[in-house]
């Protein structure tokens, strides 16, 4: 339905989400009567709109592709993101990484890093 008015009043055609003219993302239709774009002011009737569904979804990274468990000799676990970081000991790529604020607030946080091979740490101001 939006194809029809938009092939009378502009040069392109596409996805009604888009703006026709310039290819912004239009805002959804609201209580105004037109749906007018932020960026080059088209507008297109909010009538032509009728009968759309909108759906968006969110889509979160499973748990055990970002974060990882090691268990070592002393039954102490490791657990954070796992961040592709070579250390700087055995030379291989993964480590564990977390944050404290170890200063004033005013300044940087302290990133800690743990290889998840050698159990190396390091530690990094910001």
């Amino acid at each position: 339905m939006l194809r029809s008015f938009v092939t009378e009043m502009s040069c392109f055609a596409g996805d009604p989400n888009f703006c026709p003219e310039c290819g912004n993302i239009l805002p959804l239709p609201g209580v105004q009567d037109v749906v007018r774009c932020p960026r080059c002011s088209f507008s297109i009737p909010v009538a032509e709109f009728s009968g759309q569904e909108i759906r968006s979804t969110v889509v979160f990274n499973p748990v055990e592709q970002s974060t990882m468990s090691l268990e070592g000799e002393d039954d102490s676990e490791l657990k954070g993101a796992v961040i592709d970081r070579r250390c700087s000991r055995c030379n291989k790529e993964g480590m564990i990484y977390h944050t404290r604020q170890m200063r004033s607030a005013d300044e940087g946080q302290t990133v800690f890093f743990t290889c998840t091979h050698c159990r190396y740490q390091e530690k990094e101001d910001s």
